[in-house]
């Protein structure tokens, strides 16, 4: 145990120090490190010299991004290095005036100045390739966009003009020999190859692809849904993972079915080399196609509604479902003709008519889909209750935006803006596929995480007993595992929603922003960045466990064997509590590069707002603190607080919770208890004290009235036999004798009821002995001469007139 706790430390130790990582890697090899990325950014700059194609400025984009990092890191670790160097120089000191230092003084000097010298010199070195390499990075971005932005100004012809027609058709001769070229040099291709004997790879492929296509697609689809039915834990993860599963296997199984067959082909020699891109273009269109279709029928789930996800009715699915079979067609067709007029090199004019086409085929497919949404909301619109009028109007507002953007479409496409209105239509319809992939997809983490992560999952019920942690820890840190998986999708699509059309670099734009976020900022000199948070989070994390484990022995092993009573060692608990807590904020801040002296610097620039801002809870505070130490009022104390009065069942720093005889809570600040009076009534004694007082009439026998008396308290089995019970007669006033009689019981909560039964026993007693303990009857005597203030008025009383 002690050696694994050393070990703990030692990690700490370097977590917290990160100067300890770098000696790990040698200056010489920073250099070198350095000069490579220099070197990968003068092959890129020289490569931006030309103009280049997407896919080579995506690769050249990565190359600089890595080269910046590379560069990024070593120039760290050598500012790391040297503030070690300077830190050594300083322990030198100055050389003070008139003096002469040692020989291996000056040597050690001289050796650590010019190791200095060339640590800095490769650190600014790596800060200028920094530096370089985002204007690159930058210069690369802008010429994208302004690649987009040509591609999208540019207007030709509109295709409702005959002049648009006229280019057209004086381009068919020309396209008609290319195309008759492609298609001889493929066919005379075939006939070679199929004069040889028959070609087993296609078929071979071309059986394979079949099989992909249709019977194990189907397959794998049941075979999920009966391994989920049986395994999978709870009903939302099972359809969130079957919609998963059935768009992967109807992604994948299509695209394996398409790369057999085309590897067929190419393994038997059925196609010339040029026919290449085309094949690739089939795979890459086949794909597409059945992601789209897949997607589709996970989210819509016609024949199997149960299962279905997303909150749609079945007249919906059924009456959509065509639609989504048009659109993974139109799609397939779009990039398979897009590939063919690249390969095949068609003329500017068949381009522009293929590309009209496709907007215009885009544009209809969008307008029937809305208008189709237009009239199910309207069917339904009776039938909704209050519930969905929040969903109604957010998609409401989608489909006017749809429908805005449709009528961009139209217009561009009317005035001779093509590549802008076909950008348009697939920007649109890229849009509804990539949401829905990621409804699909945020939906399952949700689901994953908020049903593994509870309470009342196995997974949950191991966290609780082995680790300890409360049912409402796991499942807070399930809702933030989803509300971070969720996060990190929503990135992820941002990244990919201008990837088709050559408008960024997709998930290499995203991770390039994170890496470099990754590398922190420096705020007053404190670098801040992810991975230093994410060290500083674990330092508390462990910090905190730490102070767990302490008030755990402290509590239930050390501060039972003292002396001290259960209020003090609240006290003492609550003290060592917020100290721990102190201490671990600090080590976490240190761990950060927030240093004491830096804490302090805050403190004292927030005592100003703590002056007057938070007066009252630093009163509290400070008086919290009071009570701690001068324990006026303990734990357990039956106090008086103004006109109520109860337990005292906690003591915290800024309040008093007391609980009063009707169950009630009463929550008093700190600074009332030091302030203002409080009785408490077993601050020196837990005791209780009875008083009953009574007269009775002068003549009666006093010792046996005190008999009584005494004898009832010692019936009560509530009344202490020490301090002993005594009755007094307290005074002879107007014809009575009064009597004041007092006895105690082990606490102030059982006063009340003991009281009582003394009262019932003496009404008892008292009357069985005949002694009244009523009132005096009151006469009324008149003097002589006196009239009576009730009898009628004289006729020497009455007014004259």
């Amino acid at each position: 145990m002690t050696t694994l706790l050393s070990l703990i430390l030692a990690l700490l130790f370097l977590a917290g120090s990160p100067a300890a990582f770098a000696q790990s890697t040698p200056i010489a090899a920073l250099s070198n490190q350095i000069a490579q990325a220099e070197t990968d950014l003068r092959s890129v700059d020289r490569a931006l010299d030309q103009r280049v194609e997407d896919d080579e400025r995506s690769a050249l984009r990565a190359k600089a991004l890595a080269a910046q990092q590379a560069a990024r890191a070593s120039a760290g670790q050598l500012e790391e290095q040297l503030d070690l160097i300077d830190a050594r120089i300083d322990g030198l000191g100055p050389v003070a005036a008139g003096t002469t230092e040692a020989p291996e003084i000056q040597r050690e000097r001289a050796r650590l100045g010019r190791e200095r010298a060339a640590i800095d010199a490769a650190a600014k070195r790596g800060r200028l390739v920094d530096v370089e390499a985002q204007q690159l990075i930058d210069e690369m971005e802008r010429s994208q966009a302004e690649q987009l932005n040509e591609r999208l100004s540019t207007r030709i012809a509109s295709p409702t003009t005959p002049t648009f027609w006229r280019a057209v058709v004086t381009a068919v001769p020309r396209d008609l020999r290319r195309i008759d070229l492609f298609l001889s040099q493929g066919a005379d291709q075939i006939r070679t190859q199929w004069r040889g004997g028959l070609p087993w790879q296609a078929v071979l492929g071309a059986v394979l692809a079949f099989l992909f296509f249709l019977p194990l697609r189907v397959l794998l689809r049941h075979l999920g849904q009966r391994y989920l039915i049986g395994s999978a834990p709870g009903h939302r993860v099972r359809r969130s993972a079957f919609a998963l599963w059935r768009v992967l296997v109807g992604t994948v199984m299509p695209l394996l079915g398409a790369l057999l067959l085309v590897q067929g082909f190419r393994w038997a020699g059925l196609f010339p080399e040029r026919w290449s891109t085309l094949l690739d273009g089939l795979v890459m269109a086949t794909g597409f196609s059945a992601f789209t279709a897949a997607l589709a029928g996970a989210l819509l789930m016609r024949r199997q509604p149960s299962w279905r996800v997303a909150p749609i009715a079945d007249e919906t699915a059924d009456r959509v479902r065509p639609l989504s079979w048009v659109l993974a067609a139109l799609s397939f067709a779009s990039i398979l003709i897009e590939t063919f007029n690249q390969t095949v090199g068609a003329s500017h004019a068949a381009i522009a008519a293929t590309q009209a086409l496709e907007a215009l085929l885009h544009i209809l497919l969008i307008g029937a889909f809305l208008f189709l949404l237009g009239r199910l909301r309207a069917e339904r619109a009776g039938q909704e209750d209050a519930n969905s009028l929040s969903t109604s109007a957010g998609l409401g507002i989608v489909t006017l935006v749809a429908w805005m953007l449709v009528a961009v479409a139209v217009v561009a496409l009317l005035t001779g803006y093509v590549s802008l209105s076909l950008f348009v239509a697939r920007l649109i319809i890229w849009m509804v596929v990539l949401g829905a992939a990621l409804y699909l997809l945020m939906g399952a983490a949700d689901d994953m995480a908020t049903t593994v992560f509870t309470r009342n999952s196995r997974l949950g019920m191991t966290m609780i007993r082995s680790i300890g942690l409360r049912g409402s820890v796991v499942d807070q840190f399930g809702v933030l595992l989803s509300g971070a998986l969720r996060l990190a999708l929503v990135l992820v699509a941002l990244g990919l929603l201008m990837t088709p059309f050559g408008g960024g670099d997709g998930l290499g734009s995203v991770f390039g922003r994170l890496g470099t976020f990754a590398q922190g900022i420096e705020v007053a000199g404190i670098a801040i960045s992810p991975g230093a948070i994410l060290r500083s989070i674990v330092v508390l994390v462990i910090g905190l466990a730490l102070v767990r484990a302490f008030m755990s022995w402290l509590e239930g092993r050390y501060l039972p064997a003292t002396d001290l009573d259960g209020s003090g060692r609240n006290s003492v608990g609550l003290v060592a509590r917020y100290v721990g807590v102190a201490l671990a904020i600090i080590w976490a801040l240190a761990s950060l590069g927030i240093g004491v002296e830096r804490i302090a610097l805050l403190l004292s620039a927030l005592s100003v707002g703590i002056g007057f801002g938070l007066q009252a809870i630093t009163s509290n505070f400070v008086s919290g603190l009071i009570l701690l130490a001068e324990r006026p009022i303990k734990i357990g104390d039956w106090i008086r607080v103004g006109t109520d009065e109860g337990d005292v069942k906690r003591i915290s720093v800024r309040s008093t919770e007391i609980t009063l005889a009707d169950h009630s809570t009463l929550i008093v600040p700190n600074s009332e208890l030091i302030t203002k009076s409080v009785l408490n009534k077993t601050l020196s004694s837990p005791l209780g004290r009875i008083q009953i007082q009574f007269s009775v009439l002068l003549g009666t026998d006093v010792e046996r009235v005190l008999r009584i008396v005494l004898d009832a308290f010692a019936a009560e089995a509530a009344i202490l036999d020490d301090p002993a019970p005594v009755a007094f007669v307290d005074a002879i006033l107007d014809g009575r004798i009064l009597f004041n009689c007092f006895a105690h019981v082990a606490s102030p909560r059982d006063a009340y009821g003991a009281r009582s039964n003394i009262f019932l026993v003496l009404l008892k007693q008292f009357r069985d002995e005949g002694i009244d303990i009523g009132t005096v009857p009151q006469r009324l005597e008149l003097a002589p001469g006196e009239p009576s203030p009730f009898s009628p008025p004289t006729l020497q009383d009455q007014p004259k007139p």
